[in-house]
């Protein structure tokens, strides 16, 4: 079993930035291929970014490319999500999820979820 905690979350205005943290339990982190979904009220959850297992590897939606970063550190079990820039519509309550398989962007692709942190950006 692998429990992840998501903190970072927060209050900001517009143009500003944010580091997301996601911490994992157990000593197989370096294992699991990671990811960051959000979900905005309303919306379904989407994918944001994601890291493979070594982190030399890395994929976002569109909507943040060149705003976001991922990243991670296998000797602390943590993975990181960098927001800068952060507009209005980035607000959203942020997910971090792991897998043993294949990197997807899909829900479905992963198998452990945290319990989310709350982003809010004000314009």
């Amino acid at each position: 079993q692998v429990q992840l905690v998501e903190s970072g979350g927060g209050l900001v205005q517009a143009g500003g930035s944010l580091r997301l943290s996601c911490v994992s339990s157990g000593r197989t982190f370096s294992l699991y291929n990671m990811a960051w979904f959000r979900q905005a009220p309303g919306k379904e959850r989407e994918f944001v970014a994601a890291i493979t297992q070594s982190g030399l590897s890395t994929s976002y939606t569109d909507s943040v490319k060149g705003r976001f970063t991922i990243s991670r550190d296998n000797a602390k079990n943590v993975v990181y999500l960098q927001m800068n820039s952060l507009k209005p519509e980035d607000t959203a309550v942020y997910y971090c999820a792991a897998t043993r398989g294949i990197r997807g962007t899909t829900m479905t692709s992963y198998d452990y979820w945290g319990q989310g942190t709350q982003v809010t950006v004000s314009s």
